[in-house]
């Protein structure tokens, strides 16, 4: 029984031996000709590793990029069969989508009974391998670009990327690319203007990216069909992303350092690679079929000299990542040069040796003293805060540059501090530093104004010190300017209260839509009562009560309408929305109609012809703008008027088109602007009112220029003053 089974064990072994050195025999079925790189770079991977095995490889290039009709797969069907017939294949291999779907059409016709192996497609489909009946033969490597992830890309390193192009033809590859483009666009296209481009030509492709437009990119998945059919070759596509005048990412590694800006991209050669090891683990049966893997090896590439043209801000990437085209150092670039030296001149290692040495004994005899007080110059003098050093009887041992700017003296070495202040020539500076000579310092704060009547604010800070080697010792005052950082807590405590003040008139806001809201209720409670008074009168309606009741329903219905727009008016806009600027003008004209009328003030609106009116900006915020600067104009003409200078009051409001832009001009009869006021009328805070709190004008100031974009600017007309408003107008053909 022993015996049997130790035969049985070398059989099984002699067979496992011969099954080993039994050639085995791989048909590669190419999408496309020999000579195009992506297909050659995945062949040459999977030969690699195949290099040093018992596998034969025999490719057939279907060349379906040139030709690709239903005539031509017909033809090229009957021709494999042929060259087929005999042949004996242990694994089919079908290279990238073309290939694939054509054994899997023609499986039974050209083939036995062997396993089939896809490389590089991007979307596997059981229902097709079932229509086919070949669910337990199909295995694969799928190829999934970073499309998404390379945008993300994009965006981080142009932070305000506004549009992006995506390119990719309409082949069959790139139908499969398709739906990952179109799921990217849904999710991207609230943040990002994204042109998606599928047919074109090359030539049209160079001409539309040949001017730098700034926040913009272009994604490249493939482009090498055009709408007429013609193929390009690699070269002619890495000359047109080389010449693009826009950034170009793309997905692989084929056109890195050819003119991509880089990407997360597959590594096309690490492709063939991890195919070769599947075929070799399917062909010894290591690993069960079927199976359907996805390429999961990626690696961030950038061009250096791309990312600096392009400006491109790679410090916000936290992945580590690979530069291309990166400048060569020194040693890079002279390399044959130092090579050569050190071969034919040994000796000079001897000479620089003396040299070395000879050098060292001359630092050595130096003093030590001297290099240290040389040192000490160069670092005070770099030091822009004014800096001075005097011993214990008060006299200058040094100071730097700045204290001799700052107290405009010539020479100031071995001086007495006190003399050298006799001979400063800014007096005002000279009485205020004298604390200081005596160390009596009580605020060390010093206040100085220049001749325009500006203060310069500076810290003073003394500390005494002692000298080790000559055992001296004495005072070392620096004078630090804090002019700016008191400027900005002053600057913070204004924003801070102008906050505050904000937030007041948010509270205000609500508060009167809450009233607003409830008067609604009584609105509609006399409305009913009245109508109710008509319908439950006796007999015949009486002319008197019918118009009674009218009168009431128009006032009701005149209220609603008021607080309807107060609400809505009151409402701050969260968004940016196009809306007609001519509507805005009446809806808060309607606002304060009453309060021009009963000032007996007229308000004319005069729109230009043929004027584009539509903005993109905040709606609510540009009314409150408006409304501001139209009631600065009710008051300076109240005020005109009450000086009997004017009988009427008159504002005009005119609208129309400059350059592009819409500009609006609102001008008044009333007083006018006083000269020296109008270059601070728009700062915050001030105000010439008495009760006023100084922040209209420049809260339109901020919703106008940092919210909207536009520009407001103020001036003095014959009659009065003017107040011009001048915002980009809306185009929806140049907006798309």
């Amino acid at each position: 029984m022993k015996k049997f089974a130790l035969v049985i064990l070398l059989l099984c072994f002699f067979h496992t031996l011969l099954f080993a050195l039994e050639n085995k025999n791989v048909l590669i079925i190419n999408s496309y000709h020999r000579g195009f790189q992506w297909s050659d770079k995945v062949i040459t991977g999977i030969e690699k590793v195949l290099y040093n095995t018992n596998i034969n490889i025999n490719v057939l290039y279907m060349d379906s990029k040139r030709i690709a009709s239903a005539e031509y797969y017909k033809e090229l069907k009957e021709l494999y069969q042929v060259q087929l017939k005999k042949a004996n294949y242990d694994l089919i291999v079908a290279l990238d989508k073309f290939s694939y779907e054509f054994s899997l059409q023609n499986y039974k016709e050209l083939f036995k009974n062997e396993p089939l192996y896809f490389i590089g497609i991007e979307q596997y489909s059981k229902e097709d391998v079932k229509k086919y009946g070949l669910e337990k033969k199909v295995s694969g490597l799928l190829e999934k670009r970073a499309i998404k992830e390379t945008v993300n890309i994009i965006q981080k390193l142009i932070p305000k990327l506004k549009k992006l192009y995506i390119i990719n033809d309409a082949s069959k590859n790139g139908k499969d690319s398709d739906p990952f483009i179109q799921k990217l666009i849904q999710q991207k296209k609230e943040n990002i203007d994204i042109e998606y481009i599928r047919e074109s030509t090359l030539n049209e492709l160079s001409k539309k990216f040949s001017k730098y437009r700034k926040n913009e990119a272009i994604l490249f998945v493939r482009f090498y069909n055009d709408r007429h059919g013609k193929l390009y070759k690699n070269s002619e596509i890495a000359n047109f992303i080389n010449n693009s005048n826009l950034p170009v990412f793309t997905t692989d590694t084929l056109f890195i350092g050819k003119g991509s800006a880089g990407g997360k991209l597959v590594n096309v050669n690490h492709l063939g690679l991890d195919a070769g090891k599947d075929i070799l683990s399917i062909l010894n049966k290591d690993i069960k079929m079927p199976f359907i893997k996805k390429e999961d090896y990626y690696e961030l590439i950038f061009d250096y000299k791309k990312a600096q043209k392009f400006q491109l801000n790679l410090r916000n990437l936290k992945d580590k990542f690979v530069y291309v085209n990166f400048p060569k150092s020194f040693f890079d670039r002279y390399r044959k040069f130092i090579d050569t030296v050190f071969i034919i001149s040994p000796f000079l290692l001897l000479l620089i040796f003396g040299l070395i040495h000879n050098l060292i004994l001359k630092i050595r005899s130096s003093k030590i003293l001297q290099q240290r007080i040389e040192l000490d110059k160069i670092l005070l003098n770099a030091i822009k805060s004014p800096i001075v050093w005097q011993d214990e009887r008060g006299k200058i041992v040094t100071s730097n540059t700045k204290f001799n700017e700052f107290m405009k003296l010539k020479e100031v070495n071995n001086l007495n501090i006190a003399k050298s202040l006799e001979e400063a020539e800014n007096s005002s500076i000279k009485e205020l530093l004298k604390p200081f000579i005596n160390k009596k310092l009580g605020n060390n704060e010093l206040i100085i104004k220049n001749n325009h009547n500006k203060e310069k604010i500076y810290l003073i800070h003394q500390t005494d010190y002692i000298e080790n080697i000559y055992k001296t010792s004495g005072t070392v005052t620096v004078l630090t300017d804090i002019t700016k950082e008191r400027q900005a807590i002053a600057e913070k405590a204004k924003h801070q209260e102008f906050i505050i003040q904000q937030s007041k008139l948010a509270e205000i806001g609500e508060i009167f839509s809450s009233i607003a809201h409830q008067w609604k209720s009584p609105l509609v409670e006399i409305a009913t009562i009245a109508q109710e008074q008509i319908f439950n009168a006796e007999g015949e309606i009486d002319e008197v009560n019918n118009k009674y009741v009218n009168d009431i329903m128009i006032q009701v219905r005149y209220m609603t309408e008021t607080i309807n727009n107060f609400q809505k008016f009151i409402m701050p806009s969260t968004k940016k929305s196009v809306f007609d600027i001519s509507e805005s003008v009446y809806e808060m004209l309607e606002i304060i109609r009453h309060n021009m009328k009963y000032n007996y003030i007229n308000v004319n609106v005069e729109v230009a012809p043929k004027t584009n009116l539509m903005i993109l900006g905040y709606k609510n915020e540009l009314m409150q703008t408006l409304l501001n600067i139209v009631n600065n104009a009710k008051d300076s003409i109240i005020k005109k008027r009450a000086k009997s200078k004017i009988k009427k009051g008159e504002i005009l409001i005119s609208i129309k088109n400059i350059n592009q832009c819409i500009q609006i001009e609102i001008e008044d009869n009333g007083e006018g602007i006083p000269k020296e006021n109008l270059n601070l009328i728009f700062e915050p805070y001030f105000t010439t009112k008495v009760n006023g709190h100084g922040i209209g004008l420049y809260m339109a100031k901020l919703i106008i220029e940092d919210k909207i974009g536009g520009e407001i600017k103020a001036k003095n007309t014959a009659q009065g003053a003017k107040f011009i408003i001048r915002m980009e107008s809306f185009n929806e053909n140049i907006s798309s």
